[in-house]
């Protein structure tokens, strides 16, 4: 039986099959990991295994040496004679590109969380744990590069060890502060049951304890085999893909087990629905849903949606229905992964990960189903795109060429927010940082080859209030409808839960049990939660009008017209964030045709606005939480580098002779970090972001940022 036609069978096996995904800080070395996995599943040369980066399949990956797509692929390993099916996804480590990671868990059950044992648990580390334990993704741990501790670092056995406790020891106290109730002793990761294993990638071998035990070897073998040059004989002993695999199998759940317990947690329908049943029980007889993570432009096929079937068995020429777009569609054709290619096959199971061929148009995160049903929840992102850049075709000719471009690099990488302008053919593209934008515009030019200039960077502010208003009046154009608001800072704890997801935003329907219980554990009273009927953007509206005929008809309107002005405040047209928006009463004209949306809309804009102005307005800037490494002699010279950017210092650890700096600073002032700080550290020191927070600009400085922005936007003084 050929490869091919294994996997075919083993698709339909559920509890053969396991959806992983490889996560870790950048350059503790994923690629090359998974690389070896590829190698014993017989899908490349042992030889090259490790050097040919096979999942990095864009030039720019092999060129700059990090993964900057997640890739999938499906393999077959054997463990005590019975064949399994993994389906692999190796993410990006760089923190620009986390977003591909954060959705990448949205099709999987578990994870391998790498770590490198010189340098340990870093801030990538911990974010990539938090992205798996968000979505409910069980991790294992591996900790990556041992052939240094002994060659470069020289320890012993017993300092060894103490080393792999100590980041064994950090992992766990992450699983204990992030995981969710329930699941933060059960996840913890240990040595003893064979959770967590470790080796080197480069070169080929790792050892967990139950594969230990039952080949009898130890750490004084692996220390022997170093220092008689040997590791290729260490690698026979002890195969990397084996032991990695056997530990996925032995840890990891299949398909069948985690969606029990994933669904409730990423899907809010009601579970006891025929369809509800189907996915927790990832049941392959039941309705089709299916949530793509990426979208591929293949130039043969077109757009192909990458992601997993949670339900159902989906066939070519399947009639299907995407519930955010709300639109009907027909499947062309169904694939599984093999590395950079895809083998066609007639129909797949639910509990795999699949390539769709047909869903026009389609989004990373949609749901797509066999009739319409709730859909899954939105796959929510840790940083937002604070940098942002105008882009435009250098010809004039090519705007058309350049709007279907950019449409399809928002598609493919959904962490990058376009806005197009298809009048002045200037458009805006954010991202994460400075490299986020630099990747996107190379591809442009080079695999989408259509030539573009872009501006330097600008940064994204946010708008907010400091304190309560006085009630407003808004006036429609016809002076015959009034609505009268109040603006205020919303509780720092209400945002937080906003923030993480917990309070999930959207329009609110009246007796939402969800929101009611969420709102009265931060505080709330049961009166003011009653009048929430909108969360957005981390901003919450209220309708305290009392005995109202007419509200039921202009809520929509009065709803969308607040959604406006929180994408664009009154002092810079920025978006807005942590406001409580009140609308206290409302005037309006007997005749609905006097109080339709151009009366409606203006009005409640105006009174929004006005409110916002007499809540003395603030600017937000973001700014960023770096981990700064480096040899401690420079400690002094990036001290300085941090203070010349307006950064604040949190904390500094040093360590033998390296030195940890923790900072935060403005992402206006690092424009050109990266270079700053190879310069400031001769090349040798590395910063990695650990978080990301908005807060109010100084004083001094808000008027002069305030009167720049609008000036960029061609805005008059009064607008």
């Amino acid at each position: 039986m050929s490869a091919e036609e294994k996997i075919q069978k083993l698709m339909k096996q559920q509890d053969k099959i396991r959806n992983i995904a490889i996560a870790a800080h950048i350059d503790h070395g994923k690629t090359t990991f998974s690389d070896n996995l590829l190698a014993g599943a017989g899908m490349l040369s042992q030889e090259t295994a490790g050097k040919q980066r096979v999942l990095d399949f864009h030039e720019d990956e092999a060129s700059r040496g990090i993964t900057i797509d997640s890739a999938s692929v499906s393999m077959i390993h054997n463990i005590n004679e019975e064949d399994y099916l993994i389906n692999l996804i190796d993410t990006p480590g760089h923190v620009d590109f986390g977003g591909d990671v954060t959705r990448a868990m949205r099709a999987v059950d578990g994870c391998i969380v790498l770590s490198c044992a010189v340098e340990g648990v870093m801030p990538q580390t911990e974010t990539v744990l938090r992205q798996a334990l968000k979505e409910l993704v069980k991790p294992v741990l591996f900790i990556n590069k041992v052939d240094r501790l002994i060659k470069e670092v020289k320890l012993t056995p017993q300092e060894m060890e103490k080393k792999f406790i100590s980041i064994i020891d950090h992992v766990n106290e992450l699983i204990e502060n992030i995981a969710p109730v329930g699941y933060k002793e059960k996840w913890k990761v240990g040595v003893g049951e064979g959770s967590v294993a470790f080796g080197s990638a480069f070169h080929n071998w790792a050892l967990s304890f139950p594969h230990m035990k039952e080949k009898g070897i130890s750490f004084k073998d692996v220390i022997e085999a170093y220092e008689k040059d040997n590791h290729k004989e260490l690698a026979k002993k002890a195969p990397l893909h084996e032991v990695v695999l056997n530990m996925s199998i032995n840890h990891h759940p299949n398909p069948i087990d985690a969606q029990k317990y994933r669904i409730p947690k990423i899907w809010h329908g009601d579970t006891d629905s025929p369809i509800g049943k189907n996915l927790t029980n990832c049941d392959s007889k039941g309705e089709i849903a299916f949530v793509p993570i990426k979208i591929v432009v293949d130039k043969h096929a077109g757009e192909v949606a990458a992601g997993r079937l949670f339900s159902g068995t989906i066939k070519q020429g399947d009639d299907v229905f995407m519930n955010l777009a709300k639109r009907n569609t027909r499947i062309q054709q169904v694939s599984v992964y093999k590395g950079a290619q895809r083998l066609i096959v007639d129909e797949v199971t639910a509990g795999n990960i699949i390539g769709v061929v047909g869903l026009k148009n389609v989004f990373t995160g949609e749901t797509v189903s066999k009739n319409p049903i709730e859909p899954f929840e939105a796959i929510k992102h840790l940083f937002e795109p604070v940098v942002t850049k105008s882009i435009e075709a250098t010809k004039a000719a090519d705007l058309p060429k350049l709007v279907e471009v950019l449409k399809q690099v928002a598609k493919e990488d959904p962490s990058i927010r376009i806005e197009i302008n298809e009048q002045t053919g200037e458009s805006l593209m954010s991202g994460m940082g400075e490299l986020h934008l630099e990747i996107i515009e190379n591809r442009i030019k080079t695999e989408k080859g259509l030539d573009v200039k872009t501006s330097s960077p600008i940064i994204v502010y946010r708008e907010t209030v400091n304190k309560e208003s006085i009630v407003s009046e808004g006036r429609s154009p016809n002076k015959h409808n009034s609505f009268f608001i109040k603006v205020e800072p919303l509780d720092e704890n209400i945002y937080e839960a906003i923030q993480s997801g917990e309070l999930r935003e959207g329009r609110v329907k009246k007796k939402n049990k969800e929101v009611f219980d969420i709102l009265s554990n931060l505080g709330w009273s049961g009166d003011t939660i009653r009048n929430v009927r909108n969360i957005y953007k981390g901003n919450i509206f209220l309708d305290e009008t009392r005995g109202e005929v007419h509200i039921g008809e202009v809520i929509e309107m009065v709803l969308d017209a607040y959604e406006m002005v929180m994408n664009q405040g009154p002092l810079a047209r920025e978006p807005c964030m942590k406001m409580k928006v009140s609308l206290m009463d409302i005037k309006l004209h007997e005749d609905a045709i006097h109080r339709g949306p151009a009366q409606v809309y203006p009005a409640v804009r105006e009174g929004v606005r006005e409110s916002m102005k007499k809540a003395s307005p603030a600017l937000l800037e973001p700014l960023q939480i770096h981990v700064i490494e480096m040899p401690d002699k420079f400690l002094g010279a990036v001290t300085k580098l941090v203070g010349s950017k307006r950064g604040q210092m949190i904390d500094v650890n040093q360590e033998g002779t390296n030195a940890e700096l923790k900072a935060k600073l403005p992402v206006a002032e690092m424009i050109g970090w990266s270079s700053d700080l190879r310069s400031a550290t001769e090349g040798r020191g590395t910063s990695s972001l650990s978080d990301q927070q908005f807060e109010k600009v100084p004083m001094s400085i808000q008027a002069d940022i305030i009167k720049k922005i609008r000036n960029r936007k061609g805005l008059a003084e009064n607008q």
